[in-house]
């Protein structure tokens, strides 16, 4: 038999096995989800679990399509999504221009580590207070709080990937006559693109996080605002389905962060 011929099929049995991997992983997370609500539901309406404390899933479906109806939701959704695109774009950009220079001149990468090291491990809550006296109550301190969560571990990890690129590459530019500029563009950013790609996903899931925290502390609207209106007035299928509607709105994003990363890694390849 034919060698291509032979690796042609092998590569194709290859192909096969991966789709069908896909596809039993895919209709197993399914299952268990649809499993759990199931259960979940059924358990409510034995009475076996206290809705009143858990809620369930049909009274969140109710929820969420009364404000739907009432037009709440569109309007709660719509700021907290702008906070958090804010404080995620802010962040990542100040973040990689912040690594840039600290990578670009090693004097002030030395004078500034200490106080990124003490930032760092800075609870960004206990700034809360202090951020709303000095930007004001409203959209700007709460995207400022996430900024704050952000910004500190996007310029570590930038500022890391920017440091382990190998030496011998960058004297090997410097023995061709490339100055610092063109080290940083064709050689430093390209090599920390994964790296950027990655810190761009664990941004995705901290910015909802620094959200709600700045809607914890100081809201009139958004999602945040509404787990705490609901908590104090005991509405828990409130705060349930705005749970609900946090993990939806973080999954989509994060689905568009790892179709960038898909793209660029593609393109890569390329």
């Amino acid at each position: 038999m034919d060698k291509n011929l032979q690796f042609s099929k092998e590569h194709a049995k290859f192909l096969r096995k991966l789709k069908k991997d896909r596809a039993t992983i895919l209709s197993t997370q399914i299952f268990l989800l649809i499993a759990f609500l199931a259960i979940w539901e059924i358990l409510g309406k034995l009475g076996l679990i206290n809705t009143f404390i858990t809620s369930s899933p049909s009274r969140i479906l109710n929820t969420i399509v009364l404000l739907a109806q009432s037009g709440d939701l569109w309007y709660h959704m719509g700021i907290t999504l702008y906070e958090t695109i804010m404080g995620f774009v802010i962040a990542t950009i100040l973040g990689l221009v912040i690594a840039i220079a600290l990578w670009w001149s090693e004097k002030l990468r030395k004078i500034l580590d200490p106080y990124i090291v003490v930032l760092n491990s800075l609870p960004k809550i206990a700034l809360g207070p202090l951020i709303i006296i000095w930007v004001g109550a409203g959209l700007q301190s709460i995207i400022t709080i996430c900024v704050l969560v952000l910004i500190i571990i996007t310029i570590i990890s930038m500022l890391n990937a920017f440091t382990e690129c190998e030496k011998d590459k960058i004297l090997l530019m410097q023995s061709m006559g490339a100055n610092k500029w063109q080290i940083l563009t064709k050689l430093i950013l390209p090599n920390a693109l994964p790296q950027f790609v990655s810190i761009l996903k664990i941004n995705v899931g901290m910015s909802w996080v620094g959200t709600i925290i700045g809607e914890y502390l100081v809201s009139s609207a958004g999602l945040g605002y509404l787990i705490v209106y609901g908590s104090q007035v005991f509405q828990l299928d409130l705060v349930m389905a705005s749970i609900v509607l946090l993990c939806i709105l973080a999954s989509l994003m994060y689905l568009i962060i790892a179709l960038v990363e898909k793209k660029i890694l593609k393109s890569r390849k390329i």
